[in-house]
């Protein structure tokens, strides 16, 4: 359980769990939700029969239509979480996300994270984008994002993360976004920021890896491209996938169309990849996810 720090009165919340899968374990938490005077907003569970787990997501609110806290709600759950051996969690599902974005010079997945949060498709309070290059600081700059220019080279990559974690820290970042950030992240990185950074990258069959992946999906005649967001772990490219999009390519299509309608896949795959972390839907099953909405 990771909690937040604040509890002040709020409106509707959300409680995740995971346990050993056996009966009683929806009645116990809507009994406790009833005792506690919630009601249930939506509820959303899957069991998964080859690990034995039961994931469960849901959604509450205070009956009477006033404010809850948090913190007495998480004291008052221990019991229930203890009896069935729960990972879990209660947070507030009206308190937007602290979220640092990392770019590098293509804009199209950070345009579309500010756009929709500026539009409120998002719950996110932005608190920085960082970048190893300054080309895109007029879009942080467009929607009133901070920017810093951490450039990184194979000499200064250690002091840079370092930065990079005095940010995150100093900042109260909970979840680090790479939106097309075109470097590879030291082991030790990954494992500061495990669970709490997700990536976006082209995925295509057969799989094309290192320069100019389109271009090589073109010479090969593909008929399908996509991308997958998934966190980031230290094998590079292979974290738990949260979400996944393709789109239909054909042989009278350039390499750069290819490159155009890509974007609009890793895109759409890292927006909804970021919603669904930050609205509390994405649990973890071993190496896969369990995504539920």
């Amino acid at each position: 359980m990771n909690p937040s720090t604040t509890d002040r009165p709020t409106g509707p919340c959300v409680l995740t769990l995971s346990c050993p899968d056996v009966p009683g374990i929806v009645r116990s938490v809507s009994g406790f939700l009833f005792e506690q005077g919630h009601t249930i907003l939506e509820s959303q569970q899957f069991s998964d029969p080859e690990s034995g787990t039961f994931f469960l997501r849901v959604g509450f609110a205070p009956a009477d239509g006033g404010g809850a806290e948090v913190e007495p709600l998480r004291a008052a759950f221990a019991d229930v979480a203890t009896e069935y051996a729960m990972t879990w969690k209660i947070v507030s599902a009206d308190e937007p996300t602290r979220v640092l974005v990392m770019v590098s010079r293509e804009a199209h997945c950070l345009n579309e994270l500010l756009f929709r949060n500026s539009v409120g498709d998002l719950n996110l309070d932005v608190a920085a984008v960082v970048s190893n290059h300054t080309d895109l600081r007029h879009v942080a700059e467009r929607f009133e994002v901070p920017f810093h220019h951490i450039p990184v080279t194979a000499a200064t990559k250690r002091e840079a993360e370092a930065a990079l974690l005095e940010l995150v820290a100093d900042l109260g970042v909970e979840l680090v976004v790479l939106a097309r950030y075109m470097q590879i992240l030291s082991d030790e990185l990954c494992k500061e920021l495990e669970g709490r950074a997700i990536n976006i990258h082209h995925s295509m069959l057969p799989s094309f890896k290192g320069a100019r992946p389109y271009h090589q999906a073109h010479q090969r005649g593909v008929k399908v491209i996509g991308a997958t967001a998934h966190y980031v772990t230290s094998d590079l490219d292979e974290g738990p996938i949260i979400e996944q999009q393709i789109a239909e390519v054909n042989h009278a299509m350039s390499p750069a169309a290819l490159v155009a309608r890509g974007r609009g896949t890793e895109a759409r795959a890292l927006l909804h990849a970021v919603r669904w972390h930050t609205e509390n839907r994405v649990l973890l099953n071993g190496g896969r996810t369990v995504v539920l909405r």
